[in-house]
């Protein structure tokens, strides 16, 4: 899938993307991918840095994936017991906390083969949870504005890791 693919996830036409601007390639190791809401750089082979677009802002994917299995879990908190409810929290939690600890392994590969496979099952997690997450908004379980910020974090981050997983098989 190419940054095209990305940003037509995200509903953004093709005539409205700005065109990357020049890096500066002693800061970079490679011009990054770049869609409207995020740059994706490799800065040093496997080390990818994540910059809000128009923005001196980096953000911390550790970081990131970490706080959204936290959150996700938060929000089970609050959820009912429920035979059906049971099953959403538990595949939920499996998911969302799958994303950051498989994106904490792909830190320690020592191959870009097996840095991609983690970040293949990073992306799948997160689509998993954004799955569990939609079936909390059209059922309303839960908070609904929190179920909504999530759906919309966990749809941030697949097109991140996508990205990610993207320049991986490109440079490979």
């Amino acid at each position: 899938m190419d940054w095209f693919c990305l940003m037509r996830e995200m509903g953004i036409n093709k005539n409205q993307h700005q065109e990357p601007r020049e890096k500066n390639q002693e800061q970079r190791y490679r011009t990054g991918v770049f869609f409207s809401l995020y740059e994706i750089n490799e800065i040093k082979p496997l080390v990818f840095q994540v910059q809000e677009s128009k923005s001196s802002y980096v953000v911390d994917l550790k970081k990131r994936t970490f706080k959204f299995a936290v959150d996700v879990l938060l929000l089970l908190r609050t959820v009912p017991n429920t035979k059906e409810n049971d099953v959403i929290k538990y595949q939920l939690s499996k998911a969302s906390t799958s994303v950051g600890a498989n994106y904490e392994e792909s830190q320690a590969t020592n191959s870009r083969a097996d840095f991609r496979h983690k970040i293949s099952i990073c992306l799948k997690e997160v689509r998993e949870a954004n799955y569990w997450l939609r079936i909390m908004e059209s059922i309303k379980i839960g908070n609904q504005n929190e179920v909504k910020r999530l759906i919309k974090e966990s749809g941030e981050l697949k097109l991140i890791l996508g990205s990610i997983y993207n320049k991986v098989s490109d440079n490979s």
